[in-house]
C-alpha cells in the first residue's frame, strides 16, 4: 500500500482541490492493483477541513501539535500502521499531477525529492518572481527539498528516524537524515507539484516565509545607500 500524508491547519479553501488531485494520482497506481490511502492530519482545525477530508475519502487523524514536523510525523506513523510501503508527502495548498505517485516510484530510489511550481504570483513584484525562478531551475540534481513534493520508502523512513517535530524545516532535516543513513535519493524536476504563493503562512519558516524574506532582501539590495558624513575639520 502507498500512503500520501497531508498536514492540515484550517485549509478548507484549498484542501478539496488537493485531495481531488491525489485521487487522480491514486487511480493511476490502483489500476495496477496497489491501493493508495491519503492520510490527513488535522492540527487544531476550527474550520470545515475535517468534513472535506472525510467527504473525499481520506483517512483522518486529529492532533494538537502546533508544529508541522510533529503533524507530518503523526500522519506518517498512521500511514505505517496501515501498512504503507511508500510514503509520499504533499501540502494542503498544493495539487499533484496524475502521474505523481507513479513518477516517484519509477525512479527506484529510497527517496524522491521533487520540485514545485507556483500557480499564482499575484501581488509579488516581477523581481521577486525572477529571483525565485533563477534560484530554483527545474533540473535534475537540483538539491531543493519541498515537503509538498517528497516521497520515500517506509524502510528508509524508519531507518533515518522519520520527521523531527520541528516548527519548520522538518522536510530538510528528514532528507539530511536520509543522506546520513546512506539512502539513495533521486533529485528530479518531475513530476512537478503546483503550490500556492500565499502570504499567510500556516507554518512559520515555511514557503511563505521564504518568499517574504526573498522579497525583503531584494528591497534592501535596491535601496539607496545612506550618504556618508564628511569628517569635520
Amino acid at each position: 500500500m502507498i500512503a500520501v500524508i497531508v498536514p492540515v491547519h484550517n485549509e478548507e479553501a484549498l484542501l478539496g482541490d488537493c485531495l481531488a488531485s491525489l485521487r487522480e494520482a491514486a487511480r493511476a497506481v490502483e489500476s495496477s492493483g496497489e491501493p493508495v490511502r491519503a492520510v490527513v492530519a488535522l492540527d487544531r482545525c476550527t474550520d470545515r477541513s475535517r468534513a472535506i477530508a472525510l467527504a473525499l475519502g481520506a483517512e483522518v487523524i486529529e492532533v494538537h501539535a502546533g508544529t508541522v514536523g510533529a503533524v507530518r510525523r503523526a500522519a506518517a506513523e498512521r500511514a505505517l500502521a496501515l501498512g504503507a510501503r511508500w510514503l509520499a508527502s504533499t501540502d494542503a495548498d498544493s495539487r499533484v499531477p496524475p502521474d505523481w505517485l507513479r513518477g516517484q516510484l519509477r525512479y527506484g530510489a529510497d527517496a524522491f525529492c521533487g520540485m514545485v511550481r507556483v500557480d499564482d504570483w499575484s501581488g509579488y513584484a516581477p523581481a521577486t518572481v525572477e529571483a525565485y525562478l533563477r534560484a530554483h531551475p527545474h533540473v535534475a540534481g537540483h538539491r531543493h527539498v519541498h515537503g509538498a513534493n517528497l516521497g520515500l520508502s517506509a524502510r528508509a523512513y524508519r531507518r533515518c528516524g522519520g520527521f523531527a517535530p520541528l516548527a519548520c524545516g522538518e522536510d530538510v532535516a528528514l532528507v539530511a537524515a536520509l543522506e546520513a543513513c546512506g539512502a539513495s535519493i533521486r533529485w528530479a524536476p518531475a513530476p512537478l507539484v503546483v503550490t500556492s504563493a500565499r502570504r499567510e503562512a500556516r507554518a512559520r519558516g515555511g514557503f511563505a516565509t521564504y518568499l517574504a524574506q526573498l522579497e525583503r532582501d531584494l528591497a534592501d539590495a535596491a535601496a539607496p545607500a545612506p550618504l556618508a558624513l564628511a569628517a569635520g575639520g
